[in-house]
């Protein structure tokens, strides 16, 4: 199974992407890492790291494994997080990068509960509501996911692993069918991982 990261520098990974990516798109990165690392600052991922090397390897992703050469796509997958978990509009997205790299990001942002509604509920109407995403955004959200669960023996949290792989399994690999190199990976993935399908849920 092919992993990727951790990808602690854009530098690094930009002159790896600088063999088969142009200058303009390497240039329309730049602007979104610097972004992106301005507006999540301090903040890290549950093991600790700097978030801003979980959005390297959503691009990394994108790039080295999905062979994707779209700019928008991957500076969506720069930005893919900045709404749901920073201060930023979706707005400001729109008029700084664009209206189809916002329209991406709004596709992979969970939504606030509704009236009523609990998390639970409102991250399973997202994770429903995905079926009807167009494929560049299922593609943004595979490579999203992938970097998230690449590694996922090492969560720190061991509850959390078994629950995580059994709702990505059931929600997140029928939607890799739509892109081969993706549902490819996942089908390896779920055999790696597949002794988490018995682990206490989280």
């Amino acid at each position: 199974m092919q992993t990727f990261g951790p990808v602690q520098a854009w530098a690094s990974l930009r002159t790896e992407l600088s063999i088969r990516l142009p200058g303009d798109t390497l240039a329309a990165l730049d602007e979104a890492v610097d972004f992106a690392a301005e507006r999540h600052g301090e903040q890290t991922r549950p093991a600790g790291e700097p978030y801003v090397e979980h959005l390297l390897e959503t691009v990394a992703v994108l790039a080295d494994g999905a062979a994707v050469t779209d700019t928008d796509l991957l500076v969506a997958g720069v930005l893919h997080d900045v709404v749901e978990d920073t201060g930023t509009k979706l707005d400001e997205v729109r008029d700084r990068f664009g209206a189809r790299v916002a329209t991406l990001v709004a596709w992979v942002t969970k939504p606030d509960p509704g009236p009523g509604e609990d998390a639970a509920t409102a991250r399973a109407r997202y994770l429903a509501r995905l079926s009807e995403a167009p494929d560049d955004a299922v593609c943004l959200k595979l490579a999203d996911r992938l970097s998230n669960v690449q590694r996922l023996d090492t969560h720190p949290r061991p509850a959390k692993r078994g629950s995580y792989y059994r709702v990505t399994v059931a929600t997140i690999l029928p939607l890799a069918d739509r892109h081969p190199w993706f549902a490819a990976w996942y089908a390896d993935w779920r055999q790696a991982f597949a002794h988490l399908d018995d682990a206490t849920p989280g």
